[in-house]
């Protein structure tokens, strides 16, 4: 499909010679844009944006249209040159997201209207913030931006779609997407932040008395566990070791809801592709696996994403997905560790709340303007809910705020 966006403003910048027009198309596989041009517009900083891990989803089979995530990502050329792109997929439901609309499509049903299909502009299955529209650096951004956001409301007229949304966009994608008129939707999520730490001991010394202990507590019980601890990048990690955290992955879902939608071979590809940026950590009992967190590594972020377990050790799943990392951060000089989404037991452990933001074109100005007014409310009452959070902040200074322990300083 291709559709034709924009036809004023310059491409790639004037001292480049490109022509001031654009094309906007869609393409079915990543693997359609060689890996050196699309990673020239992603960067190497937000792993779940570089070519590699998108192509893996695709060739792996955790997208396509047996999961109902069918790759649809936009692309802007200026007189050949591509110079911005948006990972966007057809969604046939609302599964993997993170951003909740399920009462939308409701909505629509009741009133005899089709909600699916739809488009997104995400990453399967990583309610991670990063870039959404990616623009090649020596292009004009905001002019790229308003091209692939006029094109991704053209591409959903033309099929016929309910609506587009952009999930976890960083700020900068997110106020230009906002500009064009589209509607924002607020989040929560609990982030932690290396405020400078020289170790473990030193971020233990910003807590409150009484969250030192039980953070202590915790890994005394972890560390009392009989199992033995390894981290591996993707150096390291060999394709043993991901068959087993698979079978961790997976027991997650056979003890809950849905299914294991990453593979073994994806795991071992991404590994391969980006393998300073791939971590797991698994815990070892006799001889065997019986625990795992797998995470991604960025510029100056780590994104934990997936935890399983076939056995249940008391503190083991906080020291390994928490205490572990934080560690992990502090010794990388990592400034910020994305532990993904919900959670307010996080707040305990040093995770603050933070805005997270998606925005969305609908199509149906009736439905457009009822999901305005929901959003408006919905933001107040989140607005509250932060605040409400970060008052129960551990630290014994939070950021813009008293001393919880007033009085309290040293070890405990």
């Amino acid at each position: 499909m291709s559709v034709s966006a924009s036809t004023s403003g310059p491409g790639l910048r004037p001292d480049k010679g490109f022509a001031p027009e654009f094309t906007v198309t869609t393409i079915e596989r990543v693997a359609d844009v060689p890996a050196s041009e699309w990673d020239l517009l992603a960067g190497k900083d937000y792993p779940f944006t570089r070519h590699a891990f998108l192509d893996a989803l695709e060739r792996h089979g955790c997208v396509g249209e047996q999961a109902g995530w069918i790759p649809s990502h936009l692309l802007v050329h200026a007189n050949g040159q591509l110079v911005g792109a948006t990972p966007a997929y057809v969604k046939l439901h609302s599964q993997g997201e993170f951003v909740f609309d399920w009462s939308w499509a409701e909505a629509y049903t009741r009133h005899g209207l089709d909600y699916y299909p739809k488009l997104v502009s995400a990453i399967p299955f990583t309610p991670s913030t990063g870039p959404r529209l990616l623009v090649h650096p020596h292009a004009d951004g905001p002019k790229v931006r308003q091209a692939l956001t006029a094109g991704a409301v053209e591409v959903s007229k033309a099929m016929q779609a309910s609506s587009f949304h952009w999930l976890f966009p960083r700020a900068d994608d997110a106020d230009a997407l906002e500009s064009g008129g589209l509607l924002v939707r607020s989040g929560c999520q609990f982030h932690w932040r290396n405020r400078g730490y020289r170790d473990f001991r030193d971020y233990l010394d910003a807590l409150t008395a009484k969250r030192r202990k039980e953070i202590r507590r915790e890994r005394r019980d972890a560390a009392a566990a009989p199992v033995e601890i390894e981290i591996h990048d993707g150096h390291t990690a060999t394709e043993a070791h991901w068959r087993a955290y698979h079978g961790l992955y997976s027991s997650t879902y056979d003890r809950k809801w849905g299914y294991p939608t990453l593979t073994v071979p994806f795991f071992v590809d991404v590994a391969q592709s980006l393998p300073e940026q791939t971590l797991v950590v698994l815990a070892k009992r006799d001889g065997r696996y019986v625990a795992g967190a797998h995470c991604f590594v960025g510029r100056d972020t780590l994104f934990g994403r997936n935890w399983g377990c076939l056995e249940h050790h008391r503190g083991l799943h906080f020291e390994m997905c928490y205490y572990q990392l934080i560690e992990h951060c502090i010794r990388r000089g990592l400034d910020h560790f994305d532990a993904g989404a919900q959670g307010e037991h996080k707040l305990l452990r040093g995770f603050l709340p933070v805005e997270t933001r998606s925005v969305h074109w609908i199509r149906d100005s009736r439905f457009r303007a009822a999901i305005g007014r929901f959003l408006a409310e919905e933001r107040t009452a989140l607005e509250r809910y932060r605040r409400t959070m970060a008052r129960h902040s551990p630290y014994r200074t939070p950021p813009g705020g008293a001393s919880p322990d007033a009085g309290g300083t040293g070890d405990a």
